[in-house]
């Protein structure tokens, strides 16, 4: 079965930092597309960032560009996202899922069609 697990969100006030971790099981890790989605509350789910196997092209929505970056280890099958200068716009649930097929890393973002999401994990930022 293809597992996702989200790890790492917290409490933090503004300007601080996170890293959230993802780890996963049961895929092709290496060749498929990861991404990361958030959700506010009272707010639709928006794509944040994403990454693409084997070539590493990576995606960020406009709002955290600059701030947060996407990574990942395939021999760990994570993928992680550091988030530094938090602001307190980026409280939201954090999501991560991975995609078999795409045809650009944008359009995971976009569209938000992924084949596997995992939980959630909260991340809060205070002014």
């Amino acid at each position: 079965d293809v597992q996702l697990q989200a790890s790492g969100g917290g409490s933090v006030q503004a300007g601080g930092s996170l890293r959230l971790s993802c780890a996963a099981s049961g895929f092709r890790f290496d060749h498929w597309g990861k991404c990361w989605f958030r959700q506010a509350p009272g707010k639709e789910r928006e794509g944040v960032s994403c990454i693409s196997s084997p070539d590493g092209a990576t995606y960020y929505a406009d709002p955290v560009k600059g701030r947060l970056t996407v990574s990942e280890d395939n021999a760990k099958r994570t993928v992680y996202l550091q988030m530094n200068s938090l602001k307190p716009e980026d409280t939201a649930v954090y999501y991560c899922a991975a995609d078999a097929v795409w045809s650009k890393v944008s359009d995971m973002l976009y569209s938000g069609v992924m084949d596997e999401w995992g939980q959630g994990t909260l991340v809060t930022v205070s002014s």
